[in-house]
């Protein structure tokens, strides 16, 4: 019997080449920095998913309560929304582009993977900035009334995390520019794709929650 055939952890791991990372209990050693990073930041997105639940239960239950005051239907534009929505949604589009060419080597691609991905995020945000900055004009300010404490507190917590993902984005590009692809330079370029992957979600539930079911008859 060979001392392969001996040893039980060797087994899938014969033709890999040399140099070839291994990963795993026994003699593969613990997993790689990449899964462990990637890890605890799902376990960092998991507890943010967990704030975002409490500001959509708060919504739900102060949705009505709009103290004799304007209501989704009297403050929400469509077309705005819809713009903002494709805006967000096309961002996904590009920073996973950005994440493809980051993984192939590509500069000149993943660069311009994110700045797309800037570009789309701008402009979202200021699309709801400039809501927000309509609504308080028109008097519908957070203090108006418990559904616009909860709207704006509910949005704004993720436009939030909207403008702290371009601060990021921004540093992701220069550490590019300058550092090139080194291992902890693509680990951060992983965990802000699925921290800008999550904010998408948790705007599509916003979306269906807040524009959707808010202007439904």
């Amino acid at each position: 019997m060979t001392a392969q055939a001996q040893d039980p952890y060797r087994i899938g791991r014969s033709g890999g080449g040399e140099g070839e990372e291994t990963t795993g209990r026994g003699e593969g050693g613990p997993a790689s920095k990449r899964t462990t990073v990637g890890y605890g930041f799902w376990i960092y997105l998991l507890s943010d998913i967990i704030l975002f639940s409490g500001f959509f239960a708060a919504y739900a239950v102060l949705a009505k309560q709009t103290a004799g005051g304007p209501g989704p239907r009297d403050l929400f534009g469509q077309e705005r929304v819809a713009i903002e929505t494709a805006a967000l949604l096309l961002s996904s589009f590009t920073c996973g582009l950005a994440g493809v060419a980051a993984e192939r080597r590509n500069l000149l691609w993943a660069q311009a993977g994110l700045l797309a991905t800037g570009m789309l995020g701008a402009v979202f945000l200021g699309l709801e900035l400039s809501e927000f900055a309509e609504m308080i004009g028109k008097g519908a300010g957070p203090q108006r009334s418990a559904f616009l404490s909860a709207f704006f507190g509910l949005v704004g917590l993720h436009g939030l995390h909207i403008g702290v993902g371009l601060l990021w984005l921004g540093t992701m590009m220069a550490q590019l520019w300058v550092k090139g692809f080194q291992p902890q330079i693509l680990r951060r370029l992983m965990c802000f794709n699925l921290f800008w992957h999550a904010l998408d979600i948790v705007w599509v539930g916003i979306f269906t929650m807040v524009y959707l079911m808010g202007v439904a008859p």
